[in-house]
This record gives structure tokens, sequence and C-alpha cells, in this order.
């Protein structure tokens, strides 16, 4: 199955262009800036300035775009589910009717709109992690919550959490295309049958990829205690984070386009 291959989310490919090079406090601030004004924008031409904007970054740090929407082809189960939902509950002028299920022509707009904005939300978390390593990630996210010590929050540790989060993600998912190709080996069938079947059959999946995770887990506590990790505390870095020019011009001309793109009402 090549459904998990595709999800980028997590995934890290190194390229020596201007994106990659950005401070990753920088790069976390604009992406969080960037979904933030994904959910107010309430204009078409706001989307499609974003979407140009997030099309721009990913031209710049030399990713292909055919790997970046690769990697939406498995969440279109949920963008096409958000379009039925809408076409058929959203109240309006009804243009076709099946049964007793009506498409109205609000329902598409909502739908398109929605789908849309899942779409442009998604392409600015991969754009992320694919242009930050793990290690810049931790270090960038740890920085912008440094001031949260005064209230006695690790820091640190929330940021260490979370990039390995970030980094599991791909792991899990081709973790699971194993196991799936072990039970179809061994005579599963994951097609056939109701709903209710379907997801009984994906029990010996399930089972089996939280036994692993939970192993890796402890595998991976062991291995940070084993290199003498003890949290943050008084911990140095072998790369200092330092802002430059680039990073203030760059962080400039995306709070431009955010403000146009959010203030557009067409």
């Amino acid at each position: 199955m090549r459904f998990f291959r595709n999800i980028t989310i997590g995934q890290y490919i190194y390229q020596d262009s201007l994106i990659h090079k950005l401070d990753p406090r920088i790069k976390i601030i604009v992406a969080t800036l960037t979904i933030v004004t994904i959910f107010l924008i309430k204009s078409w031409m706001g989307f499609f300035i974003i979407g140009i904007y997030l099309f721009t970054n990913i031209f710049l740090a030399k990713t292909h775009p055919k790997f970046i929407l690769r990697g939406i082809r498995p969440l279109l189960i949920l963008i096409v589910f958000t379009l039925l939902i809408h076409f058929f509950i959203t109240p309006g002028e009804i243009i076709y009717r099946i049964w007793i299920l009506a498409i109205t022509r609000e329902g598409i707009q909502r739908g398109l709109f929605i789908a849309i904005r899942l779409f442009l939300l998604i392409l600015s978390t991969s754009w992320l992690t694919l242009t930050t390593s793990p290690i810049a990630l931790t270090d960038g996210i740890e920085k912008i919550l440094t001031f949260l010590k005064v209230f006695r929050v690790p820091a640190h540790e929330i940021a260490m959490m979370m990039t390995i989060a970030l980094r599991f993600i791909p792991t899990l998912m081709e973790e699971t295309e194993k196991i799936i190709k072990a039970q179809i080996a061994r005579g599963a069938d994951f097609e056939s049958g109701n709903l209710v079947k379907r997801i009984q059959n994906f029990l010996p999946i399930i089972i089996p990829l939280f036994i692993n995770s939970f192993q890796r887990a402890d595998d991976l506590a062991i291995a940070m205690e084993a290199r003498c990790y003890r949290g943050g505390e008084g911990r140095t870095h072998y790369r200092t984070l330092l802002m430059t020019h680039i990073d203030h011009i760059y962080l400039f001309i995306t709070l431009l386009i955010l403000l146009i793109s959010y203030f557009t009402i067409i």
C-alpha cells in the first residue's frame, strides 16, 4: 500500500535553498501566522493570495510541488467528505435533488471554501517540516517558549516532545504499511465487507502498531538516558540561533502578504 508513503508531514528534505537557511524561529512564526490567517480569511481572493505565497515558498525551497501535492493525497478522503457534508446539509437554493437529499448552491460554495482551507492548512504544515530539520525545529520552539520559564513551564521538554511527535509520524506510517502487508500475506482482507466488518479487520493492525509504538518509545528513552540526557536545564547548544537581515525582510514580506490576504473582500 502506497497510501502511507505519501504523507509528507514530519519529513525533512535537505536542500541548499534560501528557505532552508532561514532561522527556524522565523519559519515557525510564519507558519503559525499563516495558519491563523487561513482560519480568519473570508474571501476567495485571500485564499488565492495565500496559495500563491505558499507555492512561492515551495519554489524557493527547491522542493518539487508534486512531492508536496502527493502528501495531500492520503487526506483527500477527509476533503471529499467535508465537501459532501456541506453539499447536502447547507440550506439554500436547491440546484439538484437525490431522493431526500438536496444539493444547494450555498452548500457547494461553502464546501469548496472549507476544502480549500484544509488544502492550504496541510500545505503550510508540510512546508514547515520539509524545510526545517528536527533539531532546528526543537531549538526554534524552545527559543520561542523561553519566556514561559518564568512561570516554571519546561520549554525545552515541550519543544522536544513536539519535535519527536512530528518526527515519528512518517515512521509510524511506514510501520503501519509493514503491518498491513504482513496481515495481507496471512490472508487478511481489508477491502470486502460492510463498514463494521472493515473496522473489525483493522484490529490486527492497531494492536501491533500500539505495541511497536510503546517499544519504540521505550528504546528512545533508553537511548536518551544512555547519552546522559537529563532535560534542558543547564544544556548548551552546538549551534546558536542568530537572525539576519534576510530573516527580518522575509518576516516583513510575509506579514504584508498575510495582511493583504486578510483584508481582501473579493
